[in-house]
C-alpha cells in the first residue's frame, strides 16, 4: 500500500452553550493510496471512487467532492487540491 497524494481538509464542529455558539475546527488529512483512499471516518476501496473535483469559494479554499459508485462526499478545504486531483487523474484516468 503506497501514498499517492494527501490533503488536509477541515470538520468544523459546532457547539452550543447557555450563552454563546462556539466553532471548533478540526484539521484532518484525506489519503490517496494505490487500492484506497481513507478520511479519517471512511474508507473507500478505489474501485468505487469514480472523480475528484473542487469548487472554490472565494479566497478562502473551497469544497472538495469525492465522487463515488455510493455517492458524493465532500470535504471543507483551506487550499486547493488540484495537485492531490491531479495525481489522482494520472494514475487512475
Amino acid at each position: 500500500m503506497s501514498l499517492i497524494a494527501q490533503h488536509p481538509y477541515i470538520k468544523v464542529e459546532r457547539k452550543v452553550t447557555g450563552i454563546e455558539q462556539v466553532e471548533i475546527e478540526h484539521e484532518r488529512i484525506i489519503y490517496l493510496y494505490m487500492d484506497k483512499v481513507i478520511t479519517q471516518h471512511r474508507e473507500f476501496p478505489i474501485k468505487v471512487v469514480t472523480d475528484f473535483s473542487f469548487r472554490g469559494i472565494g479566497n478562502q479554499g473551497g469544497i472538495l467532492y469525492l465522487h463515488t459508485l455510493l455517492g458524493v462526499y465532500t470535504y471543507n478545504v483551506k487550499s486547493s487540491p488540484e495537485a492531490f486531483i491531479t495525481a489522482y487523474r494520472e494514475y487512475f484516468k
